[in-house]
């Protein structure tokens, strides 16, 4: 595909923190308009998860940066629109992707400017026609900085801890509430004060707050949005 095309290809962003139901809502909005889908979050807990895996401290920076390079990634999607299997070195590692310390590690690594320079281009690669949804939290702001349609979802942390403990334990993973919700807090202190990317809305992007919606009615807000800009 030409550069031309590949900048005149529709993008919506969908920006927010953690738990505030971004990777639901992009994968209705792809299925909905037949666009490609990009969980960014997924390449940077894929980083985190290999730095635990290989124990690489954090202040080996070199270290971290070459295993975002080389991520022996394969995204698996399901032929019946449930979740997509995400596979690390051949193995499943979905459910490992969920795990607080994952998640934590994700924000930590996520802030290392090395490591966001080493995955800016994968994810412009999944640009392409007829249209992408991106789910992240700075694909509006960094990513896709021309994306026509931009958002930013957020809910309270209350909710979000409470929606990421049923998420958990329907895959059989042990989790505690206060122990989410206490992780989601200093998460998201630590990406809105990060100097690379902080966690922001981008400019004349939607803003939703789904605390008190239901799937549906976020969908449908954002659709509107859509058609009417």
């Amino acid at each position: 595909m030409s550069e031309k095309n590949v900048e005149s290809t529709v993008v919506i962003t969908i920006d927010g923190p953690s738990g505030s139901g971004k990777g639901t809502i992009s994968q209705i909005l792809a299925t909905k308009l037949g666009y490609h889908l990009l969980d960014s979050g997924a390449l940077y807990r894929l980083t985190a998860l290999a730095v635990i895996k290989n124990d690489i401290p954090l202040d080996d920076i070199p270290a971290i940066e070459e295993a975002a390079l080389h991520l022996d990634v394969v995204f698996q999607p399901s032929s019946d629109g449930s979740e997509q299997a995400i596979l690390l070195n051949g193995e499943n590692v979905g459910v490992q992707l969920r795990l607080d310390e994952t998640s934590a590690m994700a924000s930590k690594v996520a802030a290392i400017p090395q490591v966001r320079d080493a995955l800016l281009t994968r994810q412009r690669q999944f640009r392409q026609k007829p249209g992408l949804v991106a789910d992240g939290r700075d694909m509006g702001t960094v990513v896709f900085t021309d994306a026509k349609h931009k958002v930013f979802l957020t809910a309270s942390p209350e909710i979000r801890a409470d929606r990421r403990y049923k998420q958990l334990t329907e895959k059989g993973v042990n989790a505690s509430i206060p122990h989410l919700l206490k992780s989601i807090i200093e998460r998201d202190e630590r990406d809105r004060t990060r100097e690379v990317a902080p966690l922001v809305p981008a400019q004349g992007a939607l803003e939703v707050d789904s605390t008190d919606l239901t799937i549906d009615e976020v969908v449908q807000q954002i659709l509107d949005f859509i058609h009417d800009s």
